[in-house]
């Protein structure tokens, strides 16, 4: 996340190495979101799908703790930084979620499978045929950096992950090959793509006089000049659009299954390697153990080195980042436990849940 809001880097290409940091662009995210989905399997049951009796508890849990996390987010965001702050989506998520948590993992994966193909395409053509709405709440939950059905199936993904063992074997190098083959499948859709035009730029939003120039476009104000508008957002290339777009943030299919594919083969790695490599990999699991209080420390960084409203990029800063954030979790995970803004969020979390206690009278005196 550090690498994709301060780094230098070069657009990807696969033969030349010195752009592979490209990587980091919005799949840093997406691996985020995917793994929300695993530490809320962890948190509600492991593998066992939690009990009816729970869930009253497990839901206000959730509440509060997506309740507390998007009032950091919104902090950060009043920080004035470019950086487009995902933690308001990312406590959205922990009340989106509810309705899933007694799914199977077979379930989860259908309607993870359904969100990422058929999510992208019905967005675009809702926005190509309502010549794209504007609104703050359409904005930040549909048409933003982070549209919440792609995040969802993200975010269901990770929790069918969590729900089967994902402490085994077994588990671990399934989701690697899988994890590739999703990998390959969107990349490859993307390429397809790019190679034939299909993903063409449609910015500009410019519609065509009668004798053939470009003009440009804007909303009509009734009937009358709607069929002129529907030609030019064209809702067929937005659709096919949105199945191939695999650039960052560009929240097409083809990303989805990319990057999403490349998250799961990233923690299978992780989970394969820390067996063998437990001891030299205890700095990562202390970072991974806080990530809030360690994305919010990085962007509160960046306006102590830049000052409000500025902004910087810097290879240095980043490794520096890095290489910061590890030595100074491993030493808080050694010495206090739990992250500052993870004890926080959990407190909100307890507080949702706790059951109110009330004045019991007895006679006639009053007991607390």
């Amino acid at each position: 996340m550090a690498g994709a809001h301060i780094g230098e880097t070069e657009p990807f290409e696969w033969l030349d190495p010195a752009t592979w940091t490209d990587l980091v662009h919005g799949r840093s995210s997406i691996l985020f979101a995917v793994l929300a989905g695993v530490s809320i399997a962890l948190m509600t049951g492991r593998s066992a799908v939690p009990e009816r009796e729970r869930l009253p508890d497990i839901r206000l849990r959730l509440i509060g703790r997506g309740a507390v996390i998007f009032v950091i987010g919104l902090a950060l965001e009043m920080l004035n930084t470019p950086i487009a702050v995902i933690l308001t989506l990312y406590g959205l998520l922990y009340v989106a979620v509810i309705p899933f948590l007694r799914w199977r993992p077979w379930q989860l994966l259908l309607g993870a499978g359904v969100l990422a193909l058929a999510a992208p395409a019905l967005l675009a053509f809702l926005a190509a045929v309502m010549l794209h709405p504007y609104g703050a709440g359409i904005g930040f939950v549909l048409y933003g950096s982070y549209p919440i059905t792609v995040w969802m199936a993200l975010l269901l993904g990770g929790l069918a992950l969590g729900r089967m063992r994902v402490d085994r074997l077994r588990t671990a190098v399934i989701a690697l090959v899988v994890g590739v083959v999703l990998a390959v499948v969107g990349y490859g859709l993307g390429v397809v793509g790019q190679a034939t035009g299909i993903t063409a730029s449609l910015e500009g939003s410019s519609s065509y006089a009668a004798d053939g120039s470009s003009e440009v476009w804007s909303p009509p104000s009734g009937w009358d000049g709607y069929p002129q508008a529907l030609a030019g957002t064209d809702p067929l290339h937005a659709v096919v659009t949105a199945v191939f777009a695999v650039e960052p943030h560009s929240g097409g299919t083809a990303e989805i299954l990319g990057s999403g594919g490349l998250a799961l083969a990233v923690i299978a790695l992780c989970l394969l390697l820390s067996r063998p490599l437990r001891w030299p990999l205890l700095p990562l699991g202390a970072l991974g153990s806080m990530p809030l209080s360690a994305y919010s420390a990085h962007v509160a960084s960046i306006v102590l080195v830049a000052g409000p409203g500025g902004f910087f990029s810097s290879n240095p800063f980043w490794g520096l980042t890095a290489v910061g954030l590890l030595l100074v979790t491993t030493l808080w995970s050694m010495f206090f436990g739990r992250g500052p803004l993870e004890r926080l969020v959990g407190r909100g979390a307890a507080a949702m849940a706790a059951i109110p206690t009330s004045p019991v009278i007895t006679g006639h005196r009053l007991e607390s």
